[in-house]
């Protein structure tokens, strides 16, 4: 694992989005695995920068969202596929199509699960996927406990993720989906890279509990520790719970 601590949220997000663009520019057909949240809108700003400022190549990418709530349709302003095309589809040269997220609204979610497991498969494979960490310690939406085998499917959703997520929702998590569709542990690793990205001093406790805790099913994100290609970006307030010998192995960028 290379961990990455940088002085303060701007510069984290900045790491992240310069990483995604290298591997953009690199192959000739990148396949992402993108996230959502608050922690990724500025990493979604930056690479829109790059692409409008310095000519970032969105026409030959292909990406995967993680997950969608069930129940809202693509053109619900609370669902994330309303949120990546406000936030990158709209604002770059991606080909119509090449953005895919789960349906959450498919009349068979069973079969919408599978549907995305083989549109993955099909698409080569996801290059680098990146995450970030819930309350609970999901990727994804990947409850505990969630097997590290685990494949797409529909699961319910902790009542802390639903509180943390109630933002979107007029702030009451009562108007949170119960369900969400979610690539599953097992699809995540199978990514050739991962990229966490975790900010601010709320995620600190989890991050420690996921980087230096148990590796488990308890906390989903504790399996990137068995990934052979796997990155973890922090500022310092979210790397302010883990060990000094866990610091001490960081790699520190400043400025």
């Amino acid at each position: 694992m290379r961990l990455i601590i940088m002085p303060d949220p701007h510069s984290a997000t900045r790491f992240a989005a310069n990483e995604i663009a290298s591997l953009m520019t690199a192959g000739s057909h990148p396949v992402l695995g993108l996230a959502t949240g608050r922690t990724m809108e500025e990493v979604y700003r930056d690479l829109c920068m790059m692409h409008r400022e310095e000519g970032l190549d969105f026409s030959t990418t292909t990406s995967f969202n993680l997950d969608e709530y069930v129940g809202l349709s693509a053109a619900d302003p609370r669902s994330y596929h309303d949120y990546m095309n406000s936030l990158l589809f709209s604002h770059v040269n991606i080909r119509p199509g090449a953005g895919h997220l789960p349906v959450g609204d498919a009349s068979d979610l069973d079969a919408e699960c599978l549907a995305y497991e083989n549109a993955i498969a099909a698409s080569g494979g996801i290059d680098l996927q990146l995450l970030g960490i819930g309350d609970t310690g999901h990727i994804g939406f990947n409850e505990p406990p969630s097997p590290f085998d685990s494949r797409t499917r529909c699961v319910t959703l902790n009542e802390k993720t639903r509180i943390q997520n109630a933002g979107m929702f007029g702030d009451n998590p009562d108007n949170v989906p119960t369900r969400a569709l979610t690539m599953g542990v097992g699809t995540i690793l199978e990514a050739r890279h991962l990229m966490l990205l975790a900010l601010g001093k709320s995620k600190a406790a989890i991050i420690a509990k996921a980087l230096e805790g148990a590796v488990g099913p308890e906390v989903s994100a504790s399996a990137i520790r068995l990934h052979a290609q796997c990155t973890v970006i922090l500022d310092g307030d979210s790397a302010s719970a883990l060990s000094a010998k866990t610091r001490s192995q960081a790699l520190y960028q400043e400025g």
